[in-house]
């Protein structure tokens, strides 16, 4: 039985990137600052490749990512707060919880919302993201502008295991959706809605499917946010979060799970890496920022890419 490249490929990235990150944390070479990082590493791979589905592989421009953010994030953590189960359990239920009640949201918007397109849909999912804020402030059960504190540290730095094992889950579900037969249908309504409903794809049916999915693991993501931060407050997921993640996806690439996740990484990291400069820290964020989305227009990678597949083709003909 013959292994496939692409896989073995992928699993032996995530057990090195799993062995390098421990072994960092064992022998001390990550400092605090870095080291709070980990968790909000995963945290947004999962956030940009989950927007990603909806607007790289769906090509609709939603706005609203942090509203199913915040709304995991909150269903988790009052249910982490009003339960008694074991640490691990009680973490991963409140990932289930908080999941299924954004994917659940999702659902409800999603069907009016996605018969609108293009700058329409984008109003009326940011429209959504600051509603969802303005519930939360005005609910007596949610603290309103305080916001919930005290949120067990479940997937903080300590339980980076558990953050990493959900990122890569969330990866390869993700993954496996866009490489099939869905995902396949997926990209047709992107590419042309009227051609796919044509020979028969029903395109309603499928960008719920895409809503939902991203939702849902938006929610996941929240979960795992509130329960490293310990306190969360509704203007921590306003319109700024949707569109930190929005930039995140587009400078990775449209419809490119692996620029996202690379992507993820660099925009974590950067802020931290330029606080020593004070107030240019600001002016050479945007500079990357710009450098780094021209760089992803320029067709270099497409060249490389190319380049890489010819020489495979001439060593396979040898």
């Amino acid at each position: 039985m013959k292994v496939n490249k692409k896989i073995l490929v992928r699993a032996l990235a995530v057990i090195l990137g799993y062995a390098l990150i421990t072994v960092l944390l064992k022998s001390g070479m990550l400092n605090r600052q870095y080291t709070s990082l980990l968790v909000p590493i995963g945290v947004n791979i999962m956030l940009a490749v989950s927007l990603n589905l909806v607007t790289g592989f769906l090509g609709e421009l939603s706005l609203g990512h942090a509203g199913f953010m915040s709304i995991g994030a909150y269903a988790g953590a009052l249910f982490t707060l009003h339960t008694d189960l074991p640490d691990g359990l009680n973490i991963i239920v409140a990932m289930i919880v908080g999941g299924l009640m954004a994917a659940l949201f999702g659902f409800v918007i999603g069907v009016p919302v996605l018969r609108l397109q293009g700058d329409y849909l984008a109003i009326v999912t940011l429209a959504f993201g600051e509603i969802i804020k303005s519930v939360l402030n005005a609910l007596k059960f949610t603290n309103g502008p305080k916001g919930l504190s005290k949120i067990p540290l479940l997937s903080n730095y300590q339980h980076y295991t558990l953050v990493f094992v959900v990122m890569v889950i969330t990866v390869l579900i993700i993954t496996n959706i866009v490489d099939s037969r869905h995902g396949r249908a997926v990209c047709s309504v992107r590419d042309n809605y009227i051609a796919a409903e044509s020979i028969g794809i029903s395109v309603s049916r499928f960008k719920i499917m895409a809503f939902v999915i991203g939702a849902f693991f938006a929610g996941v993501a929240g979960v795992l946010y509130a329960h490293n931060v310990g306190i969360i407050k509704p203007t921590t997921f306003d319109y700024n979060k949707s569109i930190e993640i929005l930039v995140i996806v587009v400078l990775g690439g449209m419809g490119s799970i692996r620029g996202s996740i690379i992507s993820a990484i660099i925009l974590t990291v950067l802020p931290e890496v330029l606080r020593g400069a004070d107030n240019m820290r600001m002016l050479l964020y945007s500079i990357v920022l710009i450098a780094m989305m021209l760089f992803n227009q320029s067709g270099f990678k497409e060249r490389m890419m190319e380049r890489i597949a010819a020489s495979k083709q001439q060593k396979a003909g040898e």
